[in-house]
Parts: structure tokens; sequence; C-alpha cells
């Protein structure tokens, strides 16, 4: 019966594990499409000349940091890491 609880037990912690794996994806995933959108409307107010180039050059800047730290698959709507 111990080595039933001790397998169980396993299996649930991995699950946990997996679970919180797949939050924190999400999250860095909606994190990168947030910073994407930054940077377009960065980008359009510089073009309607009512942002700066230095707002998009910012915006572009934390995006790119995202990236190197949590990939670019919201770029791509699948799973690639850059």
């Amino acid at each position: 019966m111990a080595g039933f609880l001790d397998r169980a037990k396993e299996q649930a912690q991995r699950g946990l594990t997996q679970g919180k794996q797949k939050i924190d994806e999400v999250q860095a995933q909606r994190a990168g499409g947030d910073l994407l959108k930054k940077l377009g409307a960065a980008y359009y107010a510089q073009q309607r000349g009512s942002g700066s180039a230095q707002d998009t050059q910012q915006a572009l800047q934390a995006l790119e940091s995202h990236i190197a730290a949590h990939g670019d698959a919201f770029l791509h709507g699948g799973d690639h890491r850059g």
C-alpha cells in the first residue's frame, strides 16, 4: 500500500509541476502579445505624428527582451522557441 501511495504522490506532484509550467507559458505568451500590441500602437502613433521614435524603440526593446527570456511562440501561434 505504501508503494502505491508513493507513486500516486509522485504522479500528483508531476501533474502540479506540469500545470504550473503550462500556466507560466500561457502568461508569458499573453505578456508577449501585450508587448507586441504596445509596439504596434507606438509605431502607429509615430507614423501619425503623435508619437516618437523613442517610444517605438523602447517598445521594441521591451519586446525583444521578452523574446530573449521566453521565446517567440506567441508570434507564430505554435510552440517555437527563439
